[in-house]
């Protein structure tokens, strides 16, 4: 007689394992410990074989017997199913191990350790997040120009021209390296030239006239890089403090409550406060999910314990990708950017801007105000200083320098 499910459900384990027929060589063969595995017994070449199809529940009787009959569909044309599936199993991991993503690794541990960390890191990240996803898994050999033309143009599509275009030429690369190893036959990039719209380059004149400080603030909040370094070029200019004290920033430094940062300047060994604006806070806080159980407020990328700063080239090199030209802006360039506008601008006290830049001010008997000298003033000017670049950035009027309103 044949299997029902409710006889299925009934039958329980024996010391030793027994088998439950339903028909034309399909069983069900329980173990001591309960398990419930489906077999199907056929001949081939005279010789009696066994097929595994799966366990009950996960395989009910139904699929059970559809796998059987295709298994016997495949013995009558003269397959041998446990040798098909064989094959089929060989091919899917000779597939897989000839994904692009495999061989693009593969690439990339040969070639990484000639490279910069910073380089070597950009290049993964952008495979991993702008590349595998789409087309990690298919064969090198089987990618296309337009698969690869379409992964390509949805960097594009973000507004990412720059790093599509990096995005296709490290492609390249990974099929130059499959055709060297014999895994593929040509590279498709090749088809492509032309394809992606050229890159215009962006300059920016002196980051001391309004106007020009708002192309740069825009480009900034436009970077696509980590959030890390997202968050230092926008806190930078807000907070104008030396390259290297902003790198070296610690959480335990910081009273998001008291939106202060305190900290000493290791060019004076003083103690110097920075009055966060509300701006300032809410990029804080926006990083602080990311970073706060770390020691850094931006640690390096290479460090994921958070107990190593960035390194002092994150924030120069993310300005030179977005094409701020070295010989125009520079991490120093914040404060010459707020010293300029604060005073010519602005109109805050020449004093106040000082005592903000951390540099040595002194009373009229020549002796040096504290660190607290001008706090309520200085956390005012620090607000109406984020205030006005985000005015900038919208578009407001502008004053130029040396002229009045």
């Amino acid at each position: 007689m044949s299997l029902t499910d409710t006889a299925i459900k009934k039958a329980k384990p024996d010391a030793k394992a027994r088998k439950l027929y339903d028909e034309r060589g399909l069983y069900l063969l329980i173990n001591p410990k309960g398990g419930k595995w489906w077999r199907f017994k056929y001949r081939f070449d005279g010789k009696e074989k066994l097929l595994s199809l799966g366990t009950y529940p996960d395989v009910s009787l139904k699929d059970a017997r559809d796998r059987r009959d295709e298994s016997r569909k495949q013995v009558a044309a003269g397959i041998d199913p446990g040798e098909h599936r064989k094959a089929k199993k060989s091919a899917k991991e000779e597939r897989q191990a000839n994904s692009f993503e495999v061989v693009a690794r593969e690439w990339f541990a040969k070639y990484s350790p000639n490279w910069s960390a910073n380089h070597g890191d950009r290049i993964i990240r952008r495979f991993e997040r702008d590349i595998f996803p789409w087309i990690g898994g298919n064969p090198v050999a089987n990618i296309t120009a337009p698969q690869l033309l379409e992964v390509v143009r949805r960097i594009e599509q973000r507004g990412a021209l720059e790093t599509a275009h990096r995005a296709l030429g490290n492609c390249g690369q990974v099929f130059r390296y499959a055709v060297a190893t014999g895994r593929a036959e040509r590279d498709p990039t090749g088809d492509l030239k032309g394809a992606l719209p050229p890159v215009k380059g962006t300059h920016f004149a002196a980051v001391t006239e309004p106007k020009k400080v708002a192309e740069v603030l825009r480009a900034m909040d436009g970077y696509e890089g980590t959030l890390i370094v997202r968050c230092a070029l926008r806190l930078a200019p807000l907070v104008f403090v030396r390259p290297g004290e902003l790198r070296h920033a610690e959480w335990s430094n910081i009273d998001l409550d008291a939106a202060e940062w305190r900290y000493t300047v290791s060019k004076t060994d003083t103690l110097h406060i920075v009055p966060l604006s509300t701006q300032a806070i809410e990029i804080l806080q926006e990083l602080h999910p990311l970073t706060g159980r770390g020691r850094y407020v931006f640690p390096s990328a290479r460090n994921p314990k958070g107990d190593r700063p960035m390194s002092d080239n994150a924030i120069l090199s993310a300005m030179r990708r977005m094409g701020i030209d070295k010989d125009e802006m520079s991490g120093h360039g914040f404060r010459a950017m707020a010293r300029t506008i604060l005073d010519e601008v602005l109109g805050f006290r020449p004093d106040y801007i000082e005592h903000q830049l951390a540099h040595a001010v002194r009373d009229p008997n020549g002796r040096a105000y504290n660190r607290t000298a001008h706090l309520p003033e200085r956390k005012k000017m620090m607000q109406e200083w984020s205030d006005y670049l985000d005015k900038l950035k919208a578009g407001a009027e502008i004053i130029p320098i040396n002229q009045s309103a």
